[in-house]
C-alpha cells in the first residue's frame, strides 16, 4: 500500500509536471509597438484633440493566452506631456514596475522617450489598459485586453459556458472640453466641474445630438470615426459580449433591445449565471454577457447605454444589432426608439444586480474565514483652504514626485509622509446622511504598509457630499490584487454587527466594485504580492480630486527595479 501510495504520489508529480511543461511550451510572446500622439479625432463627429495610440482611440485590442508574455513598447510622441500606461486587472505578479501607475510604480514617460511594458497575463478574462497620469485616459488613450483559455484547459479553468462567437464592447463618457481645462477647473476657487459628458461612445463612437444644427463649425456629421457601430449576428446562434466601462465619470446601464442578457464572467471570474435585462456596469469594470439571437432577423436591434446614478445631461449611447440574411440592411436604423433604461436613481435595482454577481458554483474560491486587520475607509466630500477635494477618512490624496515603489526599494528618505493615513473614522457616531458640520480636512501622500502575506478587509463607506441630500455611486479599483466581495450594506457600517452578514461561502472576486450612495462595500484579499499598489475610485476627477490611498507589501521581495521607471524626483536611476 505504501509503495503504491508513493506511485501514485510520483504519478501526480509526473502529471502536475507534463502539464507545466505544455502550458510553457504552449506560451507565447505577444509584441505591441505603439505610438502615443496627439490627433484631431471625431468620436461623437465634432471635432476635438484626442491621445490617441498609432493614430486612433480607442487604442488596439490587445489578444492573448493565459500564460502568454505581453510586450508593449510606447513611444511618447505627445509633444508636452508624459505618459503613463496601466493593465488594468493584470496583477503584475513578479513586474509591479509594470503596472503602469505615475508617481506610485513608475515615473512617467517623457515626451520623446520610449519605455518597454513587460508582463505576463496570468488569469483568461476580460481586462482594460488606460492612461494613468494626470487626467489622460478622459483624452482618449484607452482600450481592452481580451485574455483566452489555452487549448485543452483543465475544470479548473475551462469556461463553464459555451457559445458561437463573440464581441468587444468598450463603453465611454466623452467631452468637448480638453483634460487641461477640466483639471484646471477641477482645482480653481471655487470648483468649476467638469459637468456631464456630451457624448456616451460604444467602441469608440457616438454622436453628440444634432452638432449641424446646432452651427458647430466643428461638426462633421458624415465622418467614419462616428459611424454608429454595427454588431452582427446569425440567426439561432448564442454570442458572447465582453463589455467594459472605461468612463471618466459615469456609471452606465447597458441593454441590447430585445435579447436577455446571462452574465457569466466579471473582472476575470466566472459567475453564477443570471439574467438581467439591462446590466448596471461602473468605470473600471467588465462583464461578459451570453445572448442568443432569436429574435425577428428582418430587423435591427439597439445596443444602448445610458447614465445611472447622476442625473443624466446626455443622449443615450448607441450601436446596431444586425442579423446575418436578414432584409434589413446593417446601417439601418432600428424601428424603434433606443432604450433608456431604469430609473436614474433605482438605487435598490442597482444594489440587487451587485448582490447577485457571486462566484460560479464549480469556480467558488473560498475567502479566508477571517482577517487579521480591518480598514474602515470613508470616502467624503471636503475642502482644502477653498478647493473642494475627497478625502478618505478625512484626510486628500496626494501623489509624490518620486515613485513609492523606488523610494521604498531604494530606501530613499523624506520622498513622502512617512505617517500613515488614519485607518478608521469616528465610525459611531458619524451621520452618512447628514452635511459634514466642519468639510476641512488635510492632504497626504503617506501609505498603508500591510504585513506580506496578511488577510486585510477593507470597508468603504459612502456619505454625503458637501451638498444635502447627495450621494453618489464610486467604483473603487485596487491594483495588484482581486479582492472578495463581502457584503454590501445601505447607511453606516457597524464593524459589531454587520460582518456577521458577510458572504463567506461564495462572493465572486473582483479588481472593481461599486460603493452605492449611502451605503458600504466589504472586501477582503490577501497581501501575497510584493509591490505598492493604488487603491482608488476610479472616477478620474475624483482621483484627481484625491479620492484614493496606496498599499506596500512584500517590499523586501520585489527583485532588482529596471533603470528606465526612475529619474524623477530624487530617484536616480539607481542600482537597487
Amino acid at each position: 500500500m505504501r509503495s503504491g501510495g508513493t506511485m501514485e504520489l510520483l504519478g501526480a508529480w509526473y502529471a502536475l509536471l507534463c502539464c507545466l511543461f505544455l502550458a510553457v511550451a504552449q506560451a507565447k510572446t505577444v509584441h505591441e509597438k505603439w505610438d502615443i500622439s496627439d490627433q484631431f479625432a471625431y468620436p461623437d463627429c465634432v471635432r476635438k484633440l484626442a491621445v490617441t495610440i498609432n493614430g486612433h482611440t480607442p487604442g488596439p485590442t490587445i489578444r492573448a493566452v493565459q500564460g502568454d508574455t505581453v510586450v508593449v513598447t510606447v513611444k511618447n510622441s505627445l509633444l508636452t506631456e508624459n505618459v503613463a500606461i496601466h493593465w488594468h486587472g493584470i496583477r503584475q505578479i513578479g513586474t509591479p514596475w509594470a503596472d503602469g501607475t505615475e508617481g506610485v510604480t513608475q515615473c512617467p514617460i517623457l515626451p520623446g522617450d520610449t519605455f518597454v511594458y513587460t508582463f505576463v497575463v496570468d488569469r483568461p478574462g476580460t481586462y482594460m489598459y488606460h492612461a494613468h497620469y494626470g487626467m489622460q485616459r478622459s483624452a482618449g488613450l484607452n482600450g481592452m485586453i481580451i485574455v483566452s483559455v489555452p487549448p485543452g484547459a483543465g475544470p479548473d479553468v475551462a469556461e463553464p459556458f459555451a457559445y458561437d462567437g463573440e464581441h468587444d464592447v468598450l463603453l465611454n463618457d466623452w467631452w468637448h472640453k480638453s483634460t487641461y481645462e477640466q483639471a484646471a477647473g477641477l482645482a480653481a476657487v471655487p470648483i468649476v466641474w467638469v459637468g456631464e459628458p456630451q457624448s456616451l461612445l460604444i467602441n469608440g463612437r457616438g454622436r453628440f445630438v444634432n452638432c449641424s444644427a446646432l452651427g458647430l463649425a466643428s461638426c462633421n456629421e458624415t465622418h467614419p470615426e462616428c459611424s454608429t457601430p454595427v454588431f452582427a449576428v446569425v440567426p439561432g446562434k448564442t454570442y458572447r459580449f465582453r463589455i467594459g466601462s472605461m468612463t471618466s465619470l459615469s456609471a452606465l446601464n447597458f441593454e441590447i433591445e430585445g435579447h436577455p442578457m446571462t452574465v457569466v464572467e466579471t473582472d476575470g471570474h466566472y459567475v453564477k449565471p443570471f439574467v438581467v435585462k439591462n446590466l448596471n456596469i461602473y468605470s473600471g469594470e467588465t462583464y461578459s454577457v451570453l445572448i442568443t439571437a432569436d429574435q425577428d432577423p428582418n430587423r435591427n436591434y439597439w445596443l444602448a447605454s445610458n447614465v445611472v446614478s447622476r442625473k443624466p445631461g446626455t443622449l443615450t449611447g448607441t450601436a446596431v444589432l444586425a442579423y446575418y440574411g436578414g432584409h434589413s440592411s446593417p446601417r439601418d436604423v432600428p424601428p424603434t426608439t433606443p432604450p433608456t433604461g431604469p430609473a436614474w436613481n433605482d438605487t435598490t435595482y442597482r444594489i440587487n444586480q451587485s448582490i447577485a454577481t457571486v462566484a460560479h458554483p464549480a469556480h467558488v474560491y473560498a475567502p479566508p474565514p477571517s482577517s487579521d486587520r480591518t480598514i474602515l475607509l470613508l470616502n467624503s466630500q471636503n475642502r482644502i483652504d477653498g478647493r473642494t477635494k475627497w478625502a478618505i477618512n478625512n484626510v486628500s490624496f496626494t501623489l509624490p514626485h518620486t515613485p513609492y515603489l523606488v523610494a521604498l526599494k531604494d530606501r530613499l528618505q523624506g520622498t513622502f509622509d512617512p505617517r500613515p493615513p488614519p485607518e478608521t473614522y469616528n465610525h459611531t457616531a458619524y451621520d452618512v446622511y447628514g452635511v459634514q458640520p466642519n468639510p476641512n480636512a488635510t492632504s497626504s501622500n503617506g501609505l498603508y504598509r500591510l504585513a506580506f502575506g496578511s488577510v486585510v478587509d477593507v470597508v468603504l463607506q459612502n456619505a454625503n457630499m458637501l451638498a444635502p441630500n447627495n450621494s453618489e455611486t464610486h467604483p473603487w479599483h485596487l491594483h495588484g490584487h482581486d479582492f472578495w466581495v463581502l457584503g454590501y450594506g445601505v447607511g453606516r457600517f457597524d464593524p459589531a454587527v454587520h460582518p456577521a452578514t458577510y458572504n463567506l461561502r461564495d462572493p465572486i472576486l473582483k479588481n472593481t466594485v461599486a460603493v452605492h450612495p449611502y451605503g458600504w462595500t466589504a472586501l477582503r484579499w490577501r497581501a501575497d504580492n510584493p509591490g505598492v499598489w493604488a487603491f482608488h475610485c476610479h472616477i478620474e476627477a475624483h482621483f484627481f480630486m484625491g479620492m484614493g490611498i496606496v498599499f506596500e507589501e512584500g517590499i523586501e521581495r520585489v527583485g532588482k527595479l529596471p533603470r528606465e521607471i526612475m529619474g524623477c524626483g530624487s530617484s536616480n536611476g539607481g542600482h537597487h
